[in-house]
């Protein structure tokens, strides 16, 4: 049987060289290797070309390579959760490049697999597929992407074994697994190693051939960022619970649907058991239950999209991100509810940038705006400035083009029968006269 080398930290970091391509497993800082990011930051190895779902935090994980200018390029889905990311990729001091983050996970599997790319409808005709071969097929327009793969890959498994078998815990999965096919180097940094037939073959998540070489390092509940703990108190304003109860009414028994970050994250608040409604979030989970009320973080528990901890229902199941993505384009999610900065008459929705604000990720928007069955959007009808966010056409960058079935905001429900933006409900104590004098788009009223 195979023996992977176990090894230190200083051992691992300085297997990086300068100019490589390198692949960071995580979700935020979930499933993230950052012991190895700090020991590479401690080496200082530069003009790296960093691969992964986000730069981690201010200071945490690839936020320390940032820090120390150990970057020259970004390659990622969702930099907005780290500041410095943002500043960096807004001034030019770092090269970078958006990818939506079921691209990402799709042609970090390509990689690995061999292929050279993929046709994908995610991103078409929105800025991301600027510069970038299109086809139609079927009758719908597809991008293409090349496939990505790094010299070396830094991931993060809860257990291996002596031969390199990888098991991840919850949603730990997120990124880790098709980074460990998709580079030249593979070093994998785990709580524990244990004997070979210690994980049972079905629990073996990531087959030990793609793994070269182990690091054990403990994780602290300060690796863990943001996600270490959560609050269980939360006050909402009755406009937004609102929204949310609107949303709701929407589903289905059966229903499988994935929740935004923001407005839509209060839906999963009012579901019961009595609803039978699946929650899915594009990090790896199904099954989606409520916020731990012990205060418990994700030392403890799997964690949202929104990198929140929550709990796991009864039949609840674990992924890796691209297997997600496969869902969501797949046509296996049913509904999904995501915030929105504009919507507009042909049903176009724009709501992952704002020019000139440090909003640099569009996640898995584009995903799920076109894979999902229905889409939901939960918004504010109007911005600080009074301005309509329900407009005649977008004048922000589009997330994707004639998606959105419904749009709720505190004021009304449209929808998009025969194709035309059409006013079909009021929230409570607004009048038709309110809603036509705050809205800049046309609208019939079908009340």
């Amino acid at each position: 049987m195979k023996q992977v080398p176990i090894i230190d930290l200083q051992t691992a970091a300085s297997m990086v060289k300068e100019g490589d391509i390198l692949l960071q497993g995580g979700f935020g800082m979930t499933g993230n290797p950052v012991h190895l990011m700090h020991a590479l930051a401690e080496i200082g190895t530069k003009n790296l070309t960093f691969i992964g779902n986000n730069t981690g935090e201010p200071g945490l994980g690839g936020g320390r390579l940032l820090r120390n200018g150990q970057l020259k390029k970004m390659i990622g889905s969702f930099f907005t959760s780290n500041p410095d990311a943002v500043k960096a990729a807004q001034s030019g001091a770092v090269e970078y490049e958006l990818l939506p983050q079921g691209t990402l996970a799709e042609a970090l599997r390509a990689g690995g697999a061999g292929i050279g790319g993929f046709y994908t409808p995610t991103s078409a005709g929105t800025l991301i597929a600027q510069g970038r071969e299109t086809k139609v097929i079927d009758g719908e327009e597809q991008v293409f992407i090349k496939a990505l793969r790094g010299n070396v890959a830094f991931i993060r498994a809860w257990r291996a074994d002596t031969a390199g078998n990888l098991q991840y815990r919850m949603t730990e999965n997120n990124f880790n697994k098709a980074m460990a096919t998709a580079a030249d180097l593979v070093i994998v940094e785990v709580e524990e190693v244990v004997p070979v037939g210690e994980i049972a073959p079905e629990n073996v998540h990531t087959p030990g051939c793609f793994v070269d070489y182990l690091v054990v390092a403990k994780l602290t509940l300060e690796d863990l960022g943001t996600s270490a703990s959560v609050s269980s108190s939360k006050k909402v304003d009755e406009s937004r619970m609102n929204m949310a109860k609107r949303a709701l009414a929407e589903l289905q028994k059966g229903n499988v649907v994935n929740l935004g970050i923001g407005i839509p994250t209060l839906v999963a608040d009012l579901i019961t058991e009595e609803h039978s409604i699946i929650l899915h979030t594009e990090n790896g989970m199904l099954g989606v239950g409520p916020v731990p009320v012990d205060g418990g973080g994700a030392m403890d528990y799997p964690v949202n999209a929104g990198k929140i901890p929550v709990t796991a229902l009864k039949g609840s199941s674990y992924f890796d991100s691209a297997d997600s993505f496969a869902m969501i384009r797949g046509g296996h999610i049913d509904v999904a509810i995501m915030g929105g900065l504009e919507v507009d008459e042909a049903a176009n929705l724009a709501n992952w940038a704002v020019p000139g604000k440090p909003l640099l990720g569009v996640g898995g928007a584009m995903d799920l705006a076109k894979g999902a069955k229905k889409l939901i959007i939960t918004m504010t009808h109007t911005n600080p400035d009074g301005s309509s966010k329900i407009v005649p056409q977008c004048t922000l960058p589009l997330t994707a083009s004639g998606v959105v079935d419904m749009v709720i905001t505190e004021l009304a429900v449209f929808e998009f029968p025969s194709g035309k933006l059409t006013l079909t409900g009021l929230m409570p104590n607004v009048t038709l006269k309110e809603v036509i004098a705050k809205t800049s788009a046309n609208f019939e009223v079908a009340l």
